[in-house]
């Protein structure tokens, strides 16, 4: 079990969506799951998929099944989904201002509190800027 390792929306979305390194993915999964996300990651996730719906991408029972087969993964605890620390806003403010040179995102800053938060060691990630952060806030980083 590897439960330091948290995995960004970005990078999860490719374990349940087919696209770029969707098969480097369900393959770092199965070695070193399960892995930790967070309640944020849930609100990303059901934004992602109606957004894919929304410009047809996928189907509204694609979107469906394919939330469910999240919802599923957390259930059964491939996923191990941790809730919003209680000082989350705060951390992510002073993360801002730690990191003041990275263009971090406020959801990326939610994201790297909760890491660091829960203890994670490892960060997973497909995007650019958030790898950026991840490395500058000590994580060590998966891209995909």
């Amino acid at each position: 079990m590897s439960s330091d390792i948290y995995f960004d929306t970005s990078a999860l979305a490719k374990w349940y969506i087919n696209e770029c390194n969707s098969e480097e993915v369900e393959s770092y999964l199965q070695e070193n799951g399960p892995v930790a996300i967070s309640d944020l990651t849930v609100v990303e996730m059901r934004c992602l998929l109606a957004r894919r719906r929304r410009e047809n991408d996928i189907s509204v029972m694609l979107e469906t099944e394919i939330f469910a087969t999240f919802q599923e993964d957390i259930r059964r605890k491939f996923l191990i989904c941790h809730h919003f620390p209680q000082e989350l806003a705060a951390g992510a403010v002073n993360l801002m201002s730690i990191l003041g040179n990275i263009p971090v995102r406020s959801l990326d800053a939610m994201h790297l509190v909760i890491a660091k938060e829960i203890s994670a060691g490892v960060l997973v990630t497909a995007d650019k800027v958030m790898a950026d952060a991840a490395t500058a806030f000590e994580f060590e980083v998966v891209r995909f």
